[in-house]
């Protein structure tokens, strides 16, 4: 196959950034693989592309910032997205051609107004896949009337877990297009995994206000007073360092918590820690938490929309707590600080239970998805879609049977079984 993928920036950090091109340099090992930039800032990218992925940018900032074109106001990129102000008549143009001439089997939009390009402008040959990074109801009722109307001529629209999927089938009613969970993958580590032997837990992302890395911090305080030589790195840039930092004077936890900056790739800050930590609001996914997970750490996270519930089996491989609660956080900490020997269990079952968001299964899916979609579109008919999620997150998709039962805290589950959000 020869895929393309319509990415927003692929020369700037962030989540979707990072599992497009994990996705793309895996299809690469057998297919014809490209990544379309729509903007461009810098010479090179953050973060290192295979060499086999083709990447095409076509609005370089640095030099058509002042366009005249680019000064006008975007007429197909929906004016609800959050993007929409760095989108212009130029950025129109250019997409459109760029469709126009698309001579790829299958194209991926990799955000919702992409995917508004990709549905309405996509040539008739080529299947049309929209990826959700966020979820339906992140996004403001005005975008939704916008994606409704235009994803109905998409041939399949992928979340990244079960219980977006069962949102997007109940509200959204697209028919004929296929709504299907394919969680994003992490690569394989190359570094030996921790051993649960340090004091030392580890959290990372975008110091932003939803990841609540102030209530992280009041939990870990709570481990500090107990366990003095335990410590807190927190990796990560955003409008939050200057709050936390003060918060963390505040508390008198200046030698125990560290915000300790960016750092990519994480894995080799990952491994020198014994358990990770997420207190998000909301987190449509969870990249991190199976990084972490992937290195050997058991994770203490809110069980927050979306993705925690669908990561972490509680109990087994990580723990799960109230959002917003700190006291139960500080709680699941304590309990697997003062337990080495079940850290340690913990940290061996996180790396068996992650291997499912290793590249291989989720390639696996990836591709017959494309694939049935190549077909389907060739045949002129629409993708044929299981419609019953329970059943996928029962074989498969998200836990296997016994653990999706054990799971019953996830919230995947509890959408699906209460038909709920």
């Amino acid at each position: 196959m020869k895929i393309s993928f319509l990415l927003h920036n692929a020369y700037g950090i962030g989540g979707t950034i990072t599992t497009t091109f994990n996705l793309a340099q895996a299809l690469a090992e057998r297919h014809t693989v490209e990544i379309v930039s729509v903007l461009r800032h810098r010479e090179h990218p953050n973060f290192t592309l295979d060499p086999r992925v083709r990447l095409t940018p076509l609005v370089d900032l640095r030099q058509e910032k002042e366009h005249p074109l680019h000064l006008r106001p975007a007429q197909v990129f929906p004016a609800a997205e959050y993007r929409y102000r760095q989108y212009s008549e130029l950025t129109d143009q250019r997409i459109g051609e760029c469709l126009a001439s698309l001579d790829a089997d299958v194209a991926v939009g990799t955000r919702p107004g992409l995917n508004v390009h990709l549905a309405r402008q996509a040539p008739p040959h080529v299947a049309r896949v929209g990826q959700e990074h966020l979820t339906l109801d992140n996004h403001p009722a005005r975008l939704r009337t916008a994606l409704r109307r235009a994803y109905r001529r998409l041939d399949v629209l992928t979340t990244v877990t079960e219980a977006d999927a069962a949102a997007y089938r109940r509200k959204m009613r697209l028919p004929g297009v296929r709504v299907q969970a394919l969680p994003n993958s992490v690569p394989d580590p190359v570094l030996p995994a921790a051993d649960g032997s340090a004091k030392l837990v580890v959290a990372a992302g975008r110091l932003v206000p939803v990841k609540r890395y102030d209530l992280l911090i009041e939990a870990f305080a709570q481990v500090a007073a107990a366990h003095p030589d335990w410590h807190l790195r927190i990796y990560g840039r955003g409008e939050e360092h200057d709050r936390l930092r003060e918060l963390i004077e505040r508390l008198a936890l200046s030698g125990n918590v560290s915000l300790m900056g960016a750092a990519a790739p994480m894995e080799a800050e990952w491994v020198k820690g014994s358990i990770g930590a997420a207190a998000s609001n909301f987190e449509p996914f969870g990249m991190t938490l199976v990084e972490a997970m992937r290195c050997g750490l058991p994770v203490v996270s809110t069980d927050c929309p979306y993705g925690p519930g669908e990561i972490i089996r509680d109990g087994v491989d990580g723990r799960l707590v109230p959002v917003g609660d700190a006291a139960a956080f500080g709680a699941a900490l304590l309990e697997l600080v003062g337990d080495d020997e079940r850290r340690r269990a913990m940290g061996r079952a996180a790396i068996r239970n992650a291997e499912r968001f290793a590249p291989g299964p989720v390639v696996r899916q990836a591709e017959h998805l494309f694939e049935e979609a190549i077909a389907a579109r060739a045949a002129g008919r629409p993708v044929t879609e299981d419609r019953d999620p329970l059943r996928r997150v029962l074989t498969g998709r998200g836990f296997a049977a016994r653990d999706a039962v054990h799971a019953t805290g996830s919230h995947a589950l509890r959408t699906i079984r209460r038909g709920r959000r």
